[in-house]
């Protein structure tokens, strides 16, 4: 807590928000003494003795916005821990403005607030309630873990279609799936389950656990076991059907080339194992951390559960009734159970899969941790940007400036024009039918 108010009043506040316990390790410094332990005898700041206080610092008390930036600047690049800290700022009032544009995420009251405050924040409380910035990331962590379920999810099923679509080309000189069975996995993969995936409600356990830094792989080792795992598990299974399926289930051979251009029982049981493997992998997806009960909140989000029994019904019609449109051939019960059968597997796959130690992989199995540079980009003249320039503020500038120019010419077109007769300036008008050029505009 960075305050201007009494040593004694911020300690105080700040025991009673829990901000500092009893049995803490902390400090409560005031501004001046601050000040005192972080300069060297120039007057200059050094990132080593700023290291050396923040990490326990819990209260600055009669401090100057000076000092709330200098804190959040050197947090910002301190290098104690191996990835940067992320900073977040609340504040409303003028003098704030400076720490809230230099934070990571700036919070300002929507209320109390300043328009300084509120222009070099990030996020506006239009409640002026602290409670929202709860409920602000308990969303955001929420957003940021539909997003890699999602990706676990389809890159799962990505592996398998291409392997088993590239290794049928070469091993049978066909794919096992058809292209218009490949549409309707598509469409389960990228439109229904993001729809399941992404609707799952935020709740408390989110917040329990730590934040994610900012160079933390948006696929992580955990993640990346579970698809690798649950690939090698479906596409056992998938070539298991395709080259010894025909005498387990005793049926006809889909390979042959008398019925490449029929339906056969055989390639369909492949497409039907596959989806239902896909959608009982898509219970799987819904933890990401290594959580054991894949079940916890399944019935808490109807649009899940929902979509899920729309699809294993939509699923059951295109077998029986698919024909030649989706290349099906109808499959008896005993075939259905076996297929259901080896759905549920993935569940009892994914138990096994979840026993593997995360932290004996390979650290180079995670995927996505590296940051992009947007400190510095190409301005309005093409050279290089300041670092607090926005994308958007550049786009903005140049379609401001890009205005201004279309209308200097046309003010300098009724110049112009002045120094000819009215009649001769009318017929010009009415000839070029331009509503804008009968208008001069003095100023943007």
């Amino acid at each position: 807590m960075v305050t201007g108010d009494n040593v004694n009043t911020a300690r105080s506040i700040a025991r009673s928000c829990g901000i500092i316990g009893v049995n803490d390790d902390f400090l409560v410094l005031e501004g001046k003494e601050f000040n005192q332990r972080i300069k060297d005898e120039n007057g200059n700041v050094i990132q080593e003795k700023v290291d050396a206080i923040w990490p326990r610092l819990r209260v600055l008390a009669r401090s100057s916005p000076q000092d709330k930036y200098i804190l959040v600047k050197h947090i910002i690049s301190s290098t104690l821990n191996a990835n940067r800290e992320v900073v977040a700022v609340t504040g409303d009032g003028t003098n704030d403005g400076p720490a809230l544009k230099k934070a990571d995420v700036g919070f300002a009251m929507g209320i109390q607030g300043t328009d300084v405050a509120k222009e070099a924040s990030d996020i506006i409380l239009t409640d002026d309630n602290f409670n929202s910035i709860v409920k602000a990331v308990m969303w955001g962590r929420n957003v940021y873990d539909s997003i890699a379920k999602f990706l676990q999810f389809q890159l799962t099923v990505n592996v398998v279609a291409v392997i088993c679509a590239f290794v049928g080309a070469c091993v049978v000189a066909e794919s096992p799936l058809r292209a218009v069975q490949m549409l309707w996995v598509n469409l389960i993969m990228d439109t229904l389950a993001s729809l399941a995936l992404a609707t799952e409600p935020p709740t408390e356990e989110l917040l329990q656990r730590k934040p994610y830094g900012r160079t933390k792989p948006l696929i992580s080792r955990t993640m990346m076991k579970n698809i690798i795992g649950h690939s090698l598990y479906q596409l056992t299974v998938i070539f298991v059907l395709l080259f010894a399926g025909p005498q387990l289930f005793d049926m006809e051979s889909g390979i042959s080339g008398s019925t490449q251009f029929r339906p056969t029982q055989h390639f369909t049981m492949i497409f039907n194992a596959f989806v239902l493997m896909t959608l009982f992998n898509e219970i799987n997806s819904r933890k990401i951390h290594g959580e054991r009960n894949v079940f916890k909140g399944f019935f808490s989000n109807p649009i899940f559960y929902g979509i899920w029994i729309v699809t294993l019904c939509l699923q059951f019609v295109i077998v029986h009734f698919g024909s030649y449109a989706f290349a099906c051939h109808w499959l008896t019960l005993e075939q259905w159970a076996w297929c259901i059968l080896f759905g549920v597997g993935t569940l009892l796959w994914g138990q096994i899969v979840t026993s593997i130690p995360t932290h004996k992989l390979p650290k180079n199995l995670a995927v996505g941790s590296d940051v992009p540079d947007i400190d510095t980009f190409p301005g309005i003249d093409g050279s290089a940007a300041d670092s607090e320039l926005r994308k958007g503020q550049v786009l903005w500038l140049r379609g401001i400036a890009r205005l201004q120019t279309q209308l200097r010419v046309i003010n300098a077109f009724h110049e112009t024009m002045s120094d000819y007769p009215p009649d001769i300036r009318k017929a010009f008008l009415a000839h070029h039918d331009s509503p804008i050029l009968d208008r001069k505009f003095t100023k943007i």
